[in-house]
């Protein structure tokens, strides 16, 4: 802005600069000539000293005198010139200085590390928050997928949990693994743990337990449970998910917003990927899982992850539960008919007024429907009878099949 003042101060002062250097110029000539002529006059006064000779010298001696005189003028014209460009110039630097409100320059870090606070109704002797490189460096390395199958090997869902021990043990939501037979671990770095098995799980508030085996051990980042603090609403966390989820497992700043003994409400939408992923505190401790995300958030806090286990010992042994073994239902084969069943008759000097008995005999048949075998289960009592009955019933022939069994009761009495 100064210097677009500068150049129209300039601009416009260029004419004026161009008359006066005219001006000068005719002055130059008038007052040049009449001191010529006032010097021709004395000289011609006095014509002894004007010869011949002098008039040469003379004639040197005026131009000079007019170099001189030009030079004069235009030092004098270039000075005023440069005088009025420095006047001007400052003049409107002042100007520029006054109608410019003075600057103040502020310095701001390069990046602003987003904090917690704690609302008015949260804890008062909480410290206050960190940054979210805390998250980033300590608390997401922990954060898994579990990838669970079927008895068949077939993919059934993948959900994130966290380690919570450095001998393998997870947390995670009783859905990720229902229906499974087996599962992994990965770990963000490229780690992959198989599942040994379930330690406990609860179904009513959506929370497992389990196992992964880390043979040879190695160093794992888990998570501490913060079981001291009280939650209460207006308490500030974060939201925690795995780095595997991409975008979506981006740390998420959040406020709890509903508190009851077993549930609790976050504020915030959060993506179907967080379910299973950690609340953390303002030091990377745990204080609540996500069991439901969405529009709205639900939580279990960290004293019902305490209670489940509570249930785990030292005994305890990590196994997944065995599928129902499904046994195909028995069909009843129908019985081949039988084409040739005479009845057993009474044996000779057998058949006297009042005897009578009642036997049971199992016939077995070949493919030819033919009788291969029999074999008394039950006698009659009389050796006769049961001799007449085997007598007879190997004649009896059935409609080929795959081979049968067949108990036959048989009766003798006499009227």
């Amino acid at each position: 802005m100064l210097f677009s003042a500068v150049h129209r101060a300039v601009a416009t002062a260029r004419p004026g600069i161009a008359l006066v250097l005219r001006a000068a110029a005719t002055c130059q000539r008038c007052l040049f000539s009449k001191l010529c002529d006032f010097i021709f006059a004395g000289l011609i006064r006095h014509a002894s000293v004007f010869n011949t000779v002098a008039v040469p010298a003379m004639r040197l001696l005026l131009l000079a005198l007019q170099y001189a005189f030009c030079m004069a003028v235009f030092t004098t014209v270039a000075h005023a010139q440069n005088s009025a460009s420095q006047v001007l110039g400052e003049s409107l630097l002042a100007q520029q200085l006054q109608s410019t409100p003075p600057i103040t320059a502020k310095t701001q870090s390069a990046a602003v590390a987003p904090t917690f606070s704690t609302s008015p109704q949260a804890n008062a002797g909480q410290s206050p928050p960190s940054d979210l490189t805390l998250f980033e460096t300590k608390v997401r390395p922990a954060v898994i997928w579990v990838t669970t199958f079927d008895p068949k090997g077939n993919l059934l869902r993948t959900e994130t949990g966290f380690f919570i021990s450095a001998d393998g043990r997870f947390v995670t939501t009783a859905h990720a693994i229902e229906g499974g037979v087996n599962a992994v671990a990965k770990t963000a770095d490229g780690g992959i743990y198989n599942v040994s098995g379930v330690l406990t799980v609860s179904k009513s508030a959506d929370l497992a337990v389990l196992k992964a085996d880390v043979k040879p051990p190695k160093l794992l980042r888990f998570l501490d449970l913060n079981k001291t603090s009280e939650l209460l609403v207006g308490a500030r966390g974060a939201v925690v998910g795995s780095a595997l989820a991409g975008n979506e497992g981006s740390t998420r700043e959040t406020t709890i917003t509903a508190q009851a003994a077993d549930r609790l409400e976050i504020a915030g939408a959060a993506p179907a990927s967080s379910v299973g992923s950690p609340l953390v505190n303002e030091n990377g401790e745990v204080v609540a899982i996500v069991t439901s995300a969405g529009e709205k958030i639900i939580g279990r806090p960290v004293a019902v992850v305490d209670s489940l286990l509570s249930r785990v010992t030292g005994d305890t042994e990590a196994r997944w539960p065995q599928p129902a073994e499904t046994s195909p239902t028995p069909h009843s084969t129908p019985k081949p008919r039988l084409l040739y069943a005479p009845a057993p008759s009474f044996p000779p000097g057998q058949s006297l007024p009042g005897q009578s008995g009642t036997g049971r005999f199992r016939l077995k048949f070949d493919a030819q429907g033919n009788v291969t075998n029999i074999q008394i289960v039950t006698s009659t009592g009389n050796p006769y009878f049961d001799q007449a009955a085997i007598k007879t019933l190997r004649e009896w022939k059935s409609a080929p099949s795959q081979g049968w069994e067949a108990t036959v009761p048989v009766t003798f009495r006499t009227r």
